[in-house]
């Protein structure tokens, strides 16, 4: 028998105990011997810059047939691989795509496979889009506020703020990732009429889920829903400032569910003040929100503190994405979740490769 592949996890405590469920240790025993480098420090959005951490790093991978990286790892160099004579597959289990602990050049120059399990945390997230959809449908803040007030009676008069029903209704999504893509699943039950900006998508893709892509100006003046599920990047940030808000036609609702700073705050604060639109919103620029700030006092506005992102309980859902990744990989089989030249320009912000 050919000797167990062998998996090493490098992080910090923290991850190693609350990201590694008994069934999915379970699992990847089952066809790899792993083991845990230590290292300290580290969030999701930083690398550990400790060049002694790398060295040691890079002296215990001479036999490792895979490494999976996240918080405390630190970058994953061309010289760290050139100690790793073995390594074809390289994870990062949760680095919102943006941690750089993986020097992605230097991977695929050794014809490493890379992956990114991030998306487990979007697939809730695209769970709370779909209720922030339907709650500002009916424009639920303004009914929220006005019971909590204590004027607990139905107001036919609020009727004409509110869409109502979401079946049959155009979604229009900026952004078609992993989020958009588990969103769009959960609105086929609605037959919504689902449009889509995302200049990184595989031309293929419209026709095999069955959308249209088209431009962020018809996204934003032709639906009766636009959700925001872009990220964060250099080309991204207040991509969604006056003008754009201006496209959206009386009636709109606006969902925010990526990241605040897509958006300039100012211009939808502005937009929102006329009163002919609703917004459900789970991010806001700033995080957390002033106290002081405008939106907190909008009728026409639900908000949620972030909370997207949880599926409940203290467990996360990247490693098991992880260990099905290793299992497809050392299966013989591909892999879902590859970080490609595509991605690496999404998240730089740069041309679609």
């Amino acid at each position: 028998m050919s000797p167990k592949p062998r998996v090493l996890l490098a992080c910090n405590p923290h991850v190693r105990n609350a990201y590694l469920t008994p069934n999915d240790i379970a699992r990847l025993e089952s066809f790899a011997e792993w083991d845990w480098f230590s290292c300290e420090g580290g969030g999701i959005y930083s690398t550990n810059t400790d060049s002694a951490t790398a060295q040691r790093l890079g002296e215990t991978l001479a036999d490792v047939d895979a490494l999976i990286v996240c918080h405390g790892a630190p970058t994953i160099t061309a010289d760290v691989l050139a100690a790793a004579p073995k390594l074809a597959f390289i994870g990062e289990l949760e680095g919102d795509r943006f941690a750089s602990r993986i020097d992605l050049d230097a991977a695929w120059a050794r014809n490493i496979r890379t992956v990114d399990t991030t998306n487990a945390s979007s697939y809730p997230v695209s769970e709370w889009a779909l209720a922030l959809i339907l709650v500002s449908l009916r424009n639920g803040g303004t009914h929220f506020r006005q019971l909590i007030a204590g004027d607990t009676g139905m107001k036919r008069e609020l009727f004409p703020t509110m869409q109502g029903e979401l079946w049959g209704k155009r979604v229009g999504l900026i952004g078609c990732g992993h989020m958009g893509r588990r969103l769009m699943s959960f609105l086929r039950p609605f037959q919504t009429d689902i449009f889509v900006y995302d200049p990184y998508l595989p031309q293929e893709l419209p026709e095999v889920l069955g959308f249209t892509q088209t431009s962020l100006e018809n996204v934003l003046s032709g639906s009766d829903v636009v959700v925001c599920l872009a990220p964060h990047t250099p080309k991204t940030e207040k991509m969604l400032g006056a003008a754009e808000f201006a496209l959206l036609r009386p009636g709109t609702v606006f969902v925010n569910v990526s990241r605040g700073k897509v958006v300039d705050s100012d211009a939808l604060i502005v937009r929102l003040r006329q009163g002919d639109i609703c917004a459900g919103l789970d991010v806001f620029d700033p995080e957390p929100i002033p106290a002081d700030s405008e939106i907190l006092q909008l009728p026409n506005v639900f908000l949620s503190p972030h909370i997207g992102w949880y599926a409940g309980g203290a467990q996360t859902g990247f490693f098991g994405l992880m260990v099905d990744e290793l299992e497809r990989h050392f299966g013989g089989h591909q892999t879902y979740y590859d970080l490609t030249p595509r991605s690496k320009a999404n998240r730089a912000g740069k041309p679609s490769a």
